[in-house]
């Protein structure tokens, strides 16, 4: 059997799904909180290693090695993800209803129909009924949502939008200077930021067993910034390439081990005849 096919096929597929994810940073580095995710990858006989204890075998020295074939044993595959939560560059927008939070791990919470999502995109805008809202329309949540599940609503005749490093929001009518005080907006720190699942347009859903508690001196929402995508682009190409490289070599390793198996099965069947 021509192992090294098998190894050479193996190690392109990873190369693909690694070059899916590279792409999918770079489409997304100019979206607005948005975090990259890597892949880690590793080889059949490290996962082994790792497993071999809590296979059902009496013998793990001896048994075990029945279980893989030597030959194939470093077939590179991708054996984990993660997403990177470092924080991205802030950029100053000057609109009023835009906000960045300058530390890591902290979000922003909105209300969608399948329930509360948190994410760092905080352009926020309001709808036609005054409600503080996302890109997607999603209600941006109050400090004490959890209490009154109520949201964050502003007048019509507001002209002038404040909030402190605290997310707490302060309005004023138009012609007046008096600030009246609003809601504060909601800020939370995930229990475990690596149990976050991301579900597209920046958003995060969080893990049903970690408890959301609402932080209420975090001196770290900015208003009138937004947090860019922590993707570097010159890395990324630097990996995309990387990567088209390696797909090329595992062809032409194809090539040759096919190449080569078809000529020893033709000297085969002359010699045989």
């Amino acid at each position: 059997m021509q192992t090294g096919y098998y190894s050479a096929a193996g190690g392109m597929v990873t190369q693909f799904n690694r070059l899916n994810n590279i792409a999918n940073n770079l489409a997304n580095v100019n979206t607005i909180g948005f975090k990259q995710d890597n892949v880690i990858v590793g080889d059949f006989e490290r996962l082994y290693q790792e497993a071999r204890d809590e296979l059902p075998l009496k013998n793990q020295t001896v048994e075990g090695a029945k279980f893989i074939n030597r030959s194939m044993a470093k077939v590179p595959q991708i054996v984990d993800g993660y997403t990177d939560f470092t924080l991205g560059n802030l950029q100053k927008t000057e609109n009023k209803l835009d906000f960045a939070l300058s530390k890591e791990n902290l979000f922003f919470a909105v209300e969608t129909p399948e329930g509360v999502r948190l994410t760092r995109d905080g352009s926020f805008t309001l709808d036609d009924e005054g409600f503080l809202v996302n890109k997607q329309g999603h209600k941006v949540l109050p400090s004490d949502y959890f209490e009154t599940e109520g949201y964050i609503k502003f007048d019509p005749q507001d002209t002038i939008v404040e909030a402190d490093k605290n997310g707490k929001l302060y309005s004023a009518l138009t012609g007046s200077l008096k600030m009246i005080e609003k809601k504060n907006i909601l800020v939370l720190e995930p229990e475990n930021v690596d149990k976050l699942v991301k579900e597209g347009n920046s958003l995060f859903r969080p893990d049903e067993s970690s408890e959301l508690k609402a932080l209420t001196q975090t001196n770290s929402v900015r208003q009138g910034f937004v947090e860019k995508s922590n993707v570097n682009p010159i890395t990324e190409m630097v990996a995309m390439i990387e990567t088209n490289r390696l797909v090329g070599m595992y062809q032409k390793a194809m090539d040759t081990q096919m190449n080569d198996l078809n000529r020893d099965a033709i000297e085969k069947i002359a010699v045989s005849r």
